[in-house]
């Protein structure tokens, strides 16, 4: 029962962000802005950004609740998850809302290097259960793609 009940809380933080992103992301992807971006030929359609989020912020809160029932000092992976949630907030606005597209690659890059480390500095405490971060870390690498080629191609 403990573990179904931090799996749903990490599980509304998760989702928390990605709605808190959601609203800068406005027009977003429909918006002329956007539209009229050179974006890379290997870009998806825009329902796989939805699955893929979905499945991803699923799968991070079993990872999440992992790592959290081997700790025995939390501090450390609290800071991370924050910062991780800050940068994972923080890109919606720097790109749809801002269209500063060379600070939502680097707030990606950011985010990227934090998902990984998190990844390595806890595989040890959980082992096989690493897996349930790598859509993350994966999808990160995909989306770094995409936000870089539109930075060097507009």
């Amino acid at each position: 029962m403990r573990s179904a009940i931090l799996f749903f809380v990490f599980l509304i933080l998760n989702f928390a962000a990605l709605w808190v992103g959601q609203i800068f992301t406005g027009g977003g992807v429909v918006s002329d802005w956007y539209d009229k971006m050179n974006i890379a030929p290997w870009t998806p359609p825009g329902w796989v950004f939805g699955v893929a989020w979905t499945s991803i912020m699923v799968t991070y809160a079993a990872w999440l609740m992992a790592v959290w029932k081997k700790l025995d000092n939390p501090l450390l992976f609290i800071s991370i998850y924050t910062l991780q949630w800050v940068l994972n907030v923080s890109w919606n606005p720097f790109f749809f809302y801002w269209h500063e597209t060379a600070w939502a690659l680097l707030i990606l890059t950011l985010l990227l290097l934090v998902v990984w480390f998190s990844l390595i500095r806890f595989r040890k405490e959980i082992g096989l259960q690493t897996i349930w971060i790598l859509p993350y870390a994966i999808w990160l690498i995909i989306a770094f793609s995409l936000n870089a080629y539109i930075v060097l191609y507009n």
